[in-house]
């Protein structure tokens, strides 16, 4: 057998062996995907920092005799003031579910407003414990018992209702934020690729690869304990498609031009992983150095999602450089067909917007740089604007049940607050504590709940009411006199929540910059250019934050700012905007590498790799927009920061922003490399526009 035969036959059998081994890895991982759903938690304390007070309450509540309450609270009300057969009937429900359910106590007693409109009965039960379907399924019997007539409006509230009116939603995340994505996605890419085959292939390993996430980070929470909330497995469903269809985008793209050089798609697609394989290779690295520096955080949710994160864009790395180039060349050529690279052929040449764009920064670099800037600093205004923190009962976008019946309460009874403060403070010294808190300013009540394994549960009502900034000040005191005790509740996490996030910024910030930092510079080895595209990138994210501040309130209505929107906004934009830059400054330090002057190589990198930037770009931010979708404002205000600020890094920051300042810098650029002192001389060659 000759030489030539044998190296043909490792060329069939590549692709055969790669997907072989991709068989066997989805075999592997196919008893643990399933299970993912099954670890998944949406849990007070899975969304609340772990060292802070409130946090430490919900954990002793747990292991308090009969596990955690859930405490409900039944809104009766009429406008015209309650009627004695109004009053008969909220009797009768409230019996109804006594005998249906473990009460606390026993069946409760009304507690009628002063005006006469609202009558409400405290329901608390310890039948769910800790588990969250017994506790929807508790809320939903109540519901169903507690119903509307004849003009009595009956509505069920509480932090038990909240808690499933919000684990709804998170529920929600799975099917439907999976089925929109990819829907999403199929039609972006059957406009970009123009094909009826060529789509379908990044879709089903992009499939192929949330599907072996899913597995992964069963693995990870097997192992380690890793948290699964509904947020952080939706967020590294959106990673997998977004980040994947991206490098699958350049790949694609690098391919096609490779294609019409090399007879044989195994030699183009082994000549194209080695041009775009170590720009996608940082390009995965920012993004899962960027999230893993969530380990640092305090707060439970964001810890969460940097393993979660992280597997998504590594599991969608891994597919997109071995299983996609293994299917591409199996299929050979045809796959692009109707527009099919034949070899030896020339791109047609034609004047596309890029070059355009690229020709405007070229001729006045430094006018388009300082426009640019003084845009993006304009729009960064808009933070002022941001609303204050959100409260609880604001989080939903549309107003559910256990919301409406807050309103009512508030309005009702506005002498005293409707959410209890919880206070878990050592059984020895109870009776002393709960005189103390009797005694604190802005308390209206107080009473013992429950006791048990060494802790008693104190239920304290403020007078004012929730989330107030007086309400803020009563709960401070209670901490500020009872040093050996926790407080908590809805409203004691809230402000820890503010308080976490401050101090979470504070440190994973930095932390996120010096790793890209660190990335980008072993990547272009330099320093200038790495700082132009880390400074480019958090430019953007002030924009994008100043955005919101103009639609949220204005807009879209929102009442407040989820307090972790900077944090999280921060590590996606940062880490997932460098991905453009990189796929940019890597073929303008190809071009350098070639003999190509400074300025010729930044406009020809852009005129080369513009079309696949727009295209990811687009990508990119649809799938974050998906978020919008959900019915959370916490979500809807991730999915809006994230994916306006990737279109403003797409067609504003890279386009012209570093373009221009490339020209500008000249092979200042690369400083301190070589690039800058004396670039290789190579044969130039005209790259194919995308």
């Amino acid at each position: 057998m000759g030489a030539g035969q044998r190296t043909g036959g490792r060329r069939r059998a590549v692709p055969w062996v790669m997907l072989a081994l991709w068989v066997g890895i989805l075999a592997c991982a196919s008893p643990f995907a399933s299970k993912l759903a099954d670890v998944q938690h949406d849990r007070v304390t899975d969304y609340l920092p772990a060292s802070a007070d409130s946090t430490q309450a919900a954990k002793l509540q747990e292991k308090l005799p009969g596990g955690q309450t859930t405490e409900l609270v039944l809104v009766y009300h009429r406008d015209g003031g309650l009627t004695p057969a109004d009053r008969a009937t909220a009797a009768r429900q409230v019996t109804e579910i006594a005998g249906a359910h473990a009460l606390t106590g026993g069946t409760p007693q009304g507690i009628p407003s002063k005006d006469g409109t609202t009558l409400m009965y405290p329901v608390a039960s310890n039948e769910p414990g800790t588990d969250e379907k017994k506790r929807d399924a508790l809320v939903d019997d109540v519901r169903d018992v507690a119903r509307s007539q004849d003009g009595l409006t009956v509505e069920v509230g509480g932090p038990g209702a909240l808690a499933t009116d919000a684990s709804k939603i998170y529920q929600s995340l799975g099917g439907p934020l999976l089925y929109t994505t990819v829907g999403v996605v199929a039609v972006l890419l059957i406009l970009i690729y123009r094909s009826p085959v060529l789509w379908l292939v990044p879709l089903v390993v992009a499939g192929i690869a949330d599907y072996l996430s899913t597995g992964v980070a069963y693995g990870l929470h097997q192992a380690f304990g890793t948290t699964v909330s509904g947020q952080s497995s939706g967020i590294m469903t959106i990673l997998v498609f977004g980040a994947g269809t991206d490098y699958a985008l350049l790949l694609v793209s690098r391919y096609r031009e490779e294609l019409r050089r090399h007879e044989r798609p195994y030699d183009a697609m082994r000549v194209a992983l080695r041009g775009c394989g170590p720009a996608v290779l940082a390009s995965s690295g920012t993004v899962a150095a960027g999230l893993l520096c969530l380990l640092a955080a305090d707060l439970n949710s964001n810890r969460a999602m940097g393993p979660l994160g992280t597997v998504g864009v590594l599991c969608a790395l891994a597919a997109m450089l071995t299983l996609l180039p293994a299917l591409l060349v199996l299929f050979g050529r045809r796959v692009f067909w109707p527009l099919v690279p034949a070899y030896g052929s020339t791109p047609k040449v034609r004047r596309s917007l890029f070059a355009a764009m690229g020709s405007s920064a070229g001729r006045r670099p430094r006018t388009v740089l300082l426009g640019g800037v003084l845009l993006l600093g304009a729009l960064a205004l808009g933070a002022l604007n941001l609303p204050g923190a959100v409260k609880q009962q604001d989080t939903f976008v549309d107003k559910p049940e256990s919301v409406a019946a807050l309103e009512t309460l508030a309005r009702g009874y506005p002498e005293h607050s409707a959410q209890p403060i919880d206070v878990l403070t050592p059984a020895g010294g109870a009776d002393t504590a709960l005189t103390t808190i009797r005694g604190v300013d802005g308390v209206d009540d107080a009473r013992i709940t429950r006791t048990g394994g060494g802790w008693t549960e104190i239920s304290v009502t403020a007078s004012a009411p929730p989330q107030t900034p007086a309400e803020t000040r009563t709960i401070e005191r209670l901490r500020d006199e009872l040093k050996d005790s926790y407080v908590g509740g809805p409203s004691a996490q809230q402000i820890d929540l503010k308080d976490t996030n401050a101090r979470d910024r504070l440190i994973v910030v930095p932390l996120v910059l010096l790793s890209v930092l660190l990335i980008l510079v072993a990547l272009l080895r330099s320093l200038v250019a790495p700082l132009i595209l880390t400074v480019a990138v958090v430019a953007v994210w002030g924009a994008a934050l100043g955005l919101g501040g103009l639609v949220f309130g204005p807009l879209f209505g929102f009442e407040g700012t989820d307090p972790g929107l900077g944090l999280l906004s921060f590590v996606f934009l940062v880490a997932l905007g460098v991905d453009y830059g990189i796929f940019l400054m890597h073929r303008m330090r190809e071009e350098s590498l070639r003999g190509a002057e400074p300025s010729a190589a930044a406009l020809t990198a852009l005129r080369t790799t513009g079309g696949v930037i727009a295209s990811a770009g687009l990508v990119l931010a649809a799938t974050f927009a998906v978020l919008m979708n959900m019915g959370l404002v916490q979500l809807v205000e991730l999915g809006f920061v994230i994916s306006v600020g990737v279109l403003l890094d797409t067609f504003l920051v890279r386009t012209y922003l570093v373009t221009s300042a490339s020209v500008a810098l000249g092979r200042r650029v690369w400083w301190p490399g070589r690039l800058s002192r004396a670039p290789e001389a190579e044969t130039p060659r005209v790259p194919e526009p995308v």
